[in-house]
């Protein structure tokens, strides 16, 4: 029988990191007492939210857009440029990339922005 140790803990393990979520503290019970507290929203729909009103913003200047694409060499000079001339973050000059600048990709994304705003404004 082989007995195994817990590893140490690395860096990027930090004590923000092994705080307990927002959900697991509404399961917590002191004593007899359970505590309430207001549920936090989900901050992965404001990030998605960020990211569409970016990429929403690009497609108006989608000519610009694509130039910038075009010239760049490689992806991370992309993504640079993107920020520098646009204002865009990091996440929305990354996920610009990957898109295709059509229409339709456009109405899409519209689409989910108005949905994840109804959703977060409830």
């Amino acid at each position: 029988m082989t007995m195994t140790y817990a590893q140490p803990l690395t860096r990027r393990y930090t004590r923000a990191r092994l705080a307990v979520p927002a959900l697991w503290r509404q399961v917590i019970r002191t004593g007899d007492k359970t505590e309430h507290t207001m549920p936090e929203p989900d901050r992965s729909a404001y990030t998605q939210l960020e990211i569409y009103d970016g990429i929403l913003a690009a497609f108006e200047r989608r000519d610009e857009v694509a130039a910038v694409l075009r010239a760049a060499a490689d992806r991370p000079t992309a993504v640079r440029r993107l920020r520098d001339e646009f204002g865009l973050s990091h996440l929305q000059a990354t996920a610009l990339i990957d898109l295709p600048l059509t229409t339709e990709c456009r109405d899409r994304i519209a689409h989910r922005a108005e949905e994840l705003r109804t959703a977060l404004e409830r």
